[in-house]
């Protein structure tokens, strides 16, 4: 599958995809809400869609607050041509869950962990899962509406994120999570400070919720190069997960 300016690129069960962008893609934040805003988000989306046959007619994304709001996507009339796709703002969420092909769904990030969800029955999401949201059971409550959905058996596929290497964690908040999520969220900077394993903390918020990590993208956003990261370099730009489904459709 051809990925321009990505990070990488995965088939989940249900004909559902995923792709991640790279800061080579640009700051794919929308501007704002208005009709003309998101081009370089859609750009992106259409493009790394396109090898799988995609037919979307809007990509989804919501302003994200580091909490556990779900929105549940209910495609909307067309308002662009025929042939456009319009990027569509929902309000104050960080998850999107979709079943219609008709729609695309994105989250924005810069270190916090991009993480797309699928079911066979062709329910997907994709989830902002920072460490507040994280906290806050984010994970839990997109696989719950996935489930609400009609989802069954549920995958994930986690992009780019910080890692615990250059992740120092103040230890109370380190200690919260780890009450939770248990000891594994626990790891070490490079220089030998408490750190938060984000990707573990995923991995265990999806077992708790009777679902699996199948997929991750093994790239730091803030050492591994090729990512905006907010913590290391201050970075505003952010990069996009895009989630989208295909049934019926043989790349």
């Amino acid at each position: 599958m051809a990925r321009p300016h990505g990070a990488g690129a995965v088939h989940l069960p249900g004909a559902v995809h995923a792709a991640w962008s790279a800061a080579s893609a640009g700051d794919l934040r929308p501007v704002g809400h208005g009709s003309g805003d998101g081009a370089a988000l859609v750009a992106f989306a259409t493009a790394v869609s396109a090898p799988t046959g995609a037919s979307f007619d809007e990509v989804a994304w919501a302003t994200q607050v580091h909490g556990s709001r779900v929105v549940d996507v209910i495609r909307a009339p067309q308002t662009v041509a025929p042939d456009a796709v319009a990027c569509r703002n929902l309000g104050e969420a960080d998850a999107l869950v979709a079943v219609s092909p008709d729609t695309a769904v994105c989250v924005l990030t810069a270190d916090c962990g991009p993480l797309a969800l699928a079911s066979p029955e062709g329910v997907f999401a994709a989830v902002h899962a920072g460490w507040r949201g994280l906290a806050a059971g984010v994970v839990e409550a997109a696989v719950r509406q996935m489930r609400i959905r009609g989802a069954t058996d549920v995958s994930g596929a986690l992009g780019p994120c910080i890692h615990a290497g250059c992740y120092e964690f103040g230890l109370s908040e380190l200690d919260a999570v780890a009450d939770t999520y248990g000891r594994a969220v626990r790891g070490t900077t490079d220089d030998g400070r408490p750190a938060l394993d984000m990707v573990a903390g995923i991995r265990a918020a999806l077992d708790a919720s009777g679902a699996a990590l199948v997929d991750v993208v093994d790239v730091c956003t803030a050492c591994g190069g090729g990512q905006y990261s907010h913590r290391a370099r201050g970075d505003a730009g952010r990069q996009a997960l895009v989630v989208w489904s295909t049934p019926g459709v043989t790349p």
